[in-house]
């Protein structure tokens, strides 16, 4: 039994250091307390396994970006132990840049946000130094204190990735894939890792574009609950190299979002143009000579024609006709005299 002694606290009563024993196995030896000597067992790690995978990812930035931004990319350290962190970049630096900084940092992939016009976001993930790396164009990012989802899982537990089955279909994507294996999965044994899988990281593919999602399993029925951050990815170009190089794949449904505002601005403009046009017509109409009219076409409306009867021609004169007076009826003057 091998056994490794350190020292613990101040001189005992003696002058002599107290000293523990460790040991490597998990059984508990019989505590013995002297005077001069006491031994203190430590239990071994949970985990004996040998670090292999050295995968280290460097997640990092452009100057630029907004809180958003810099939000996700805390979120993404959060996530991923195996991940390292550096200073901004600045604009004018080349790409090429990122690649001495990785071989600095010990890193051998990367995540790196560039941000252009303080409005559009791209991401690049790229294996370093031999490629190959991906560019997307960053939409719909929600970070964790924005969603305030009910799900939660262990700081530095290993995530399981989960890929659509569009991944296996396209050589495109299942480069893609591969990609993300080796960057989002944290390696077995990490130092800075957990030995438990309580999350998954699903990556599916609709309308052309990649959705990230983050999931807790709930170990009584193994559903899932949403964690976050959630964030959609638009492919743009597949390069051999780091950062550049020949290139492998270009996505033809990407539209560019200086293309997207440009046509929302002709769409805009061009509404506007046609209620101008309206106006000017309306006044032309207003402004011009109206014609007199000598007849009023609606006089002949309530002009109906009478119904015409027959003609009776009296050959003989008409009777004469007898009043008869009321011989009873009292006038006024003899009632007066009456009273």
């Amino acid at each position: 039994m091998s056994a490794l002694k350190r020292k613990r606290g101040g001189k005992g009563p003696g002058g002599k250091v107290k000293k523990a024993k460790l040991l490597e196995n998990g059984t508990k030896p019989e505590t013995t307390e002297t005077g001069q000597n006491k031994e203190i067992t430590v239990p071994a790690p949970v985990s004996m396994g040998k670090w292999k995978n050295k995968e280290r990812v460097l997640v990092f930035s452009s100057r630029g970006i907004n809180f958003r931004t810099r939000h996700l990319m805390q979120d993404l350290r959060t996530m991923m132990p195996h991940t390292k962190a550096d200073t901004k970049m600045d604009r004018k630096d080349k790409l090429f840049v990122i690649n001495e900084v990785c071989e600095i940092k010990n890193c051998n992939k990367c995540i790196f946000f560039e941000a252009k016009k303080k409005m559009d976001l791209y991401m690049w993930v790229a294996n370093v130094p031999h490629g190959p790396s991906a560019k997307f164009l960053v939409q719909n990012i929600h970070t964790l204190a924005e969603l305030k989802m009910t799900g939660n899982c262990l700081k530095g537990s290993r995530p399981l990735l989960s890929f659509d089955p569009q991944f296996d279909k396209e050589p495109h994507y299942a480069l893609l894939k591969e990609l993300f294996i080796q960057t989002f999965s944290t390696p077995q044994y990490h130092p800075r890792s957990q030995p438990f899988v309580d999350h998954v990281f699903t990556f599916t593919i609709t309308d052309n574009r990649i959705w990230f999602r983050n999931y807790q399993i709930i170990e009584e029925d193994a559903s899932m609950v949403e964690i976050g951050p959630r964030f959609v990815l638009n492919l743009i170009k597949i390069f051999q190299g780091s950062f550049g190089g020949p290139t492998l794949y270009e996505n033809p449904f990407f539209e560019s979002p200086n293309t997207h505002r440009r046509l929302i601005r002709m769409a805009t403009a061009s509404k506007l143009k046609e209620k101008q046009m309206i106006k000017d017509l309306q006044k032309l109409k207003r402004n011009d000579n109206k014609e007199e009219v000598s007849r009023d076409v609606t006089d002949d409306v309530f002009a109906t024609p009478a119904d015409e009867k027959p003609v009776h021609i009296e050959l003989e004169a008409p009777a004469r006709k007898v009043v008869k007076k009321n011989k009873h009826k009292v006038f006024k003057r003899q009632r007066k005299q009456k009273r």
